[in-house]
């Protein structure tokens, strides 16, 4: 998929014609991030509140909600193996823990990891083409949790209260999102000529949205498609219900730190239930399908916080038990991370030459 560029006006230096447009994202991230941690948490908590949250938790307490963070970073690799016949879970251990350090650290981070990933199961062995299919598949299952997790919520919801107005609303929309996505990955995986009108409305829109910033329209786009088709079929078949259920235990793995973090600070059932829990954290979650942040930095926190204290809970406690959840799911798998990188980097056992990882009945040599 290519995109051709439009020419810059004589004069305007190509550089200094895109470069307030390259900055504004991140300068705008930067003020978002700011805007909550120096205006909107001092309304609810403070550092010192936090901590003293802490030391009130027994150390069983203490070690359930590490030992359940431990395990939301586990599940991880899950889905990355279930994505990409032949990588182990200590490679998949490696690749995960190393891109989300960087996802959540650097700005634009998302884009910086996605090489990375390439980079890693290169130096594996392992295509680029295979590569390919796997984040392009653990990308879009991840959206479908996104998108069916509110209604999931909106659902339980409907057998313990009264659902709003708001709320109804709200999931109807995550409903036809929801089914909009897989009749689309259904006709895209039915033919090629599908899947080809496909990649030629979607370089359409590409080509409409890009027209404002000076770049040209989008081609070759229908040929990715169908060859994303081809390789991506085959696993499809046979691991669709593995590559579901992997994405299910990931997302309500990091719900489950967020339910240990409410109840131990004191959050009760009467005052935010788990069906109300999950809609917040559903929705929260539907927020980061854009990365308007690193690692949803000071949008997750603002989504919780909000949303968790109209559904009753005390601003203070409910503030408290994000901060900590944000720790544990945000915080921690920067350090370790950083440790699997310098892993990756000094580690020379694991090298293979450029496409000589393992092959198995999901990866025939038809499919490079």
């Amino acid at each position: 998929m290519t995109t051709v560029d439009s020419p810059v006006p004589t004069g305007m230096p190509r550089s200094r014609a895109r470069g307030w447009r390259r900055w504004l994202g991140p300068a705008l991230s930067l003020v978002l991030v700011a805007a909550v941690f120096a205006w909107f948490l001092p309304q609810f908590t403070s550092i010192s509140d936090v901590w003293t949250s802490v030391r009130a938790m027994t150390w069983v307490e203490v070690t359930v909600l590490v030992v359940a963070a431990l395990w939301n970073l586990a599940t991880y690799q899950f889905l990355i193996m279930t994505t990409t016949p032949g990588l182990t879970f200590r490679q998949a251990t490696v690749s995960t823990e190393s891109t989300t350090a960087v996802s959540n650290t650097v700005v634009g981070g998302a884009a910086i990891a996605l090489g990375l990933t390439y980079a890693m199961n290169t130096s594996w062995g392992f295509s680029r083409s295979r590569t390919s299919v796997s984040l392009l598949i653990s990308g879009l299952w991840n959206n479908f949790a996104k998108l069916a997790l509110p209604v999931l919520a909106l659902v339980l919801l409907a057998f313990t209260g009264t659902p709003t107005t708001g709320r109804i609303i709200a999931g109807g929309l995550g409903v036809l999102a929801l089914v909009a996505a897989v009749v689309l990955l259904g006709m895209l995986l039915r033919s090629e000529a599908a899947a080809a009108r496909i990649g030629n409305g979607a370089a359409r829109i590409a080509t409409a949205l890009q027209r404002p910033f000076g770049r040209g329209p989008a081609t070759g786009w229908d040929k990715a498609t169908t060859k994303f088709r081809g390789r991506t079929i085959l696993l499809l078949r046979a691991r669709w219900h593995w590559i579901t259920l992997a994405t299910l235990v990931s997302h309500l793995s990091l719900f489950l730190v967020l339910m240990l973090a409410l109840r131990f600070v004191g959050v009760g059932a009467e005052q935010v239930s788990l069906a109300e829990a999950l809609a917040v954290f559903a929705f929260a979650r539907l927020l980061t399908a854009i990365p308007f942040t690193p690692g949803g930095l000071g949008v997750i926190e603002l989504a919780l916080i909000t949303g968790l204290s109209t559904a009753g809970g005390p601003r203070a406690l409910v503030a408290a038990a994000v901060l900590i959840f944000r720790a544990l799911t945000f915080v921690l798998p920067i350090p370790i991370g950083l440790g699997t990188y310098v892993y990756w980097r000094r580690n020379r056992s694991w090298r293979r030459a450029p496409n000589s990882a393992p092959r198995t009945e999901l990866v025939p040599e038809t499919v490079p």
